[in-house]
């Protein structure tokens, strides 16, 4: 099967932090605006592995008494391939088992505002970074990253599509998920003043 994102022959240059937050503070946030810090997760369709990430770190926010104070989206660079579907039903039934409600996520392609939108953009895998550094004005390339970067207990640097895999692949992708969106909720405790 072709992956046709690896067809893209652009590689972005070496960032020097794959967790993000090397670019200076958006103006909003200097300027002491009220509004939240924009999270999103991107993966190619956006049927299984970001909306997962959406919903675990929504979960977790609000499990630290957080989720007022950041906005979480996700979004596909082929998203456009799925638009307005509901997340694939084993992605749904996986994290439902987890205690993750996926079922009102709807698929949507990224688009030239999220870049504007969100302060911290986490892209899957090494594919899909590409694809975002291609599309996103330089001034706002600190704001990317990989989500994996962000993990701890585990060797993988990507969160790979299991979409063409085995059942136990939509499992994986939680361990690695729910992994370094506790790192991701470490790096946003330290980016945002506290309440």
């Amino acid at each position: 099967m072709i992956r046709w994102e690896s067809l893209w022959p652009f590689r972005p240059p070496t960032d020097p932090d794959p967790r993000a937050g090397t670019a200076p503070a958006p103006a909003d946030d200097a300027a002491g605006d009220d509004r939240p810090y924009g999270v999103l997760f991107v993966c190619t369709g956006n049927i299984c592995r970001s909306p997962t990430a959406e919903a675990v770190l929504r979960h977790k926010l609000e499990q630290a008494g957080m989720a007022d104070r950041v906005r979480v989206a996700s979004a596909g660079t082929h998203g456009t391939w799925h638009a307005a579907q509901p997340p694939d039903p084993r992605a749904v039934a996986h994290a439902l088992r987890r205690g993750y409600d996926l079922s009102a996520l709807r698929a949507r392609a990224l688009v030239p505002a999220d870049f504007e939108r969100h302060d911290l953009i986490l892209a899957m895998d090494e594919d899909n970074f590409a694809i975002l550094a291609r599309r996103c004005d330089p001034s706002l390339v600190g704001r990317l990253g990989r989500l994996a970067a962000h993990g701890r207990r585990f060797a993988e640097s990507e969160i790979a599509d299991p979409y063409y895999g085995p059942p136990e692949g939509f499992d994986r992708v939680l361990d690695l998920i729910e992994d370094s969106c506790d790192g991701v909720l470490e790096y946003l405790r330290s980016r945002l003043p506290q309440a």
